[in-house]
C-alpha cells in the first residue's frame, strides 16, 4: 500500500555544536497538497529547508520519502528523487537569457561540425511553452532574465523545477520581496502545481499569503514545532495569534499599557 505521505520528517533535530537549530520537529507532506511552513525570523525555517533539500543531515530523527528512510549526502540526491528547492536567490544569472537560465546545467545538445553545442532553438521553444503553461508569456526567450520582474523570475524558477520532474516543490519565501500583483501570480502558480499533482512546501512568514492557498500548516518557533493544523481546524486569526506569541504577546502589551512613561 502506498504511503499517503510523499515525504516526512519524524522527530528531527539539528545541532550545530551547542546551538539547537531544530528540536524534535515532525512534518508530514501528503501527496498533492500545499503544506505551509510558518514562522518568524529565527524560527528554524532555513535549517528545516536545507534538511529537506539534502544540504544538512539531521542530527537525530528520521527523514522518509515514499515511506522509506533516506539519508541525503547532497542536494543532488534529493533532486534525483524529485525533491526540488527554489531558494529566495533563485540561482539565476541576470545576464543570461531566459532560455539559458531555464536549462542551466541541463542544456539540450545538438551536433554542429561534429561538436556538441547547446540547441538554443529547442531551449527557446521549450522554455517559452512551459512558461506559457504557467501563465507567463515571454516575448523573447533570448532576452536577458535581468529584464524580467521579480514575480516572473520566481515563476520561471518554479516552472523549471516542474519541467525537470519535481514531485515535491520546496519554496523558500517566494513572495517575500514581491508586490501584491506579483505575489498573486506566484500563488496562482502554486495552485497550478497542486493541480498537476505536485506536493508543495510553502515557507513564509506571511499568513495572508499562506492561508488562502494552504491545505495544512506547520508553525515553527525557536526550532520547535507548535503543531500542524489543517484549514478546517484552524482559522487565519488563530494562526496569526500563534505566530504573534499568543498569551505571551498579550501579557507584554498589558505591561506596556500599564507602564509609567
Amino acid at each position: 500500500m502506498q504511503d499517503d505521505n510523499i515525504l516526512a520528517l519524524e522527530n528531527v533535530s539539528k545541532f550545530f555544536g551547542k546551538v539547537i537549530a531544530l528540536n524534535g520537529v515532525t512534518l508530514r507532506l501528503k501527496r498533492g497538497e500545499v503544506h505551509c511552513l510558518l514562522g518568524d525570523n529565527g524560527a528554524g525555517k532555513s535549517t528545516l529547508i536545507k534538511t529537506l533539500a539534502g544540504v544538512h543531515l539531521p542530527s537525530s530523527g528520521d527523514y522518509l520519502v515514499d515511506g522509506e528512510p533516506v539519508r541525503f549526502e547532497s542536494p543532488k540526491e534529493a533532486l534525483d528523487l524529485g525533491i526540488a528547492t527554489v531558494y529566495q536567490d533563485l540561482a539565476l544569472v541576470p545576464l543570461l537569457s531566459v532560455a539559458r537560465n531555464f536549462f542551466m546545467g541541463r542544456e539540450p545538445q545538438k551536433k554542429r561540425f561534429g561538436i556538441n553545442v547547446m540547441d538554443l532553438d529547442l531551449a527557446a521553444e521549450t522554455s517559452r511553452a512551459k512558461l506559457a503553461e504557467m501563465g507567463i508569456n515571454v516575448r523573447d526567450p533570448h532576452q536577458p532574465i535581468g529584464t524580467m520582474s521579480g514575480g516572473e523570475k520566481q515563476c520561471l524558477a518554479i516552472a523549471r523545477a516542474i519541467h525537470f520532474g519535481a514531485r515535491v516543490l520546496i519554496l523558500d519565501e517566494p513572495t517575500a520581496a514581491l508586490g501584491v500583483k506579483q505575489s498573486f501570480n506566484v500563488l496562482k502558480l502554486i495552485h497550478k502545481a497542486r493541480e498537476k499533482g505536485i506536493s508543495v512546501i510553502f515557507i513564509t512568514h506571511n499568513v495572508h499569503h499562506a492561508y488562502p492557498i494552504g491545505d495544512s500548516f506547520t508553525l515553527l518557533n525557536r526550532g520547535r514545532s507548535m503543531g500542524t493544523f489543517t484549514k478546517d481546524t484552524i482559522s487565519k486569526n488563530e494562526v496569526l495569534d500563534m505566530m504573534a506569541g499568543g498569551a505571551e504577546m498579550q501579557q507584554m502589551m498589558t505591561e506596556l499599557e500599564g507602564a509609567t512613561i
